[in-house]
């Protein structure tokens, strides 16, 4: 009997308003470190976090296309139209589905596990998969007492070089 391999995705998720090289740091230090198949960056139209976003979600993709031309396990994508949702329990849950012999792997900065506890469904997502957490500059000892590790095992965190950019410092620049 043949035993299937299981494929491995990672789910990059954000804004990214605008994509930068953190965000392709990230990306190349998990697709090594996790042996991904795949990186799926999925853009969403807004942050529910945020009260707007600085580009427009084309241009948001165009330019997340851009960034990650050279880098073939990347693939850009938008799924909220299709999915009906902008939560990422309903997209592991979408992709779960469609992709049975797949194990995805949620990929995060430290800054955003502080809040995880506030996402829709957050326990329900911790069980359904591995959460990996990359250190950002200024969030890790917060992220490591956060709600969620006291409570989920499955949190992987990762000792990266602190990434000293942000989407918020490109726009300041922009500004």
């Amino acid at each position: 009997m043949i035993r299937s391999i299981k494929k491995k995705i990672g789910i990059f998720g954000g804004s990214f308003d605008p994509p930068h090289k953190g965000h392709l740091t990230i990306s190349k230090i998990a697709i090594k470190k996790f042996s991904l198949d795949k990186l799926y960056w999925c853009i969403t139209k807004q942050n529910p976090f945020k009260n707007k976003t600085f580009f427009s979600l084309s241009k948001r993709i165009k330019k997340s296309k851009r960034i990650t031309t050279k880098i073939k396990k990347i693939r850009v994508k938008y799924f909220e139209d299709k999915i009906k949702s902008k939560s990422t329990i309903d997209l592991v849950k979408y992709l779960n589905k469609q992709n049975k012999k797949t194990e995805f792997i949620l990929i995060l900065g430290s800054d955003n596990l502080i809040n995880f506890h506030k996402w829709k469904k957050w326990k329900l997502l911790a069980k359904l998969i591995k959460i990996v957490v990359f250190s950002r500059k200024d969030y890790d000892v917060k992220a490591r007492k956060s709600a969620i590790t006291k409570k989920v095992k499955n949190v992987i965190f990762i000792k990266n070089k602190p990434i000293n950019i942000s989407s918020t410092q490109v726009r300041k620049k922009l500004s």
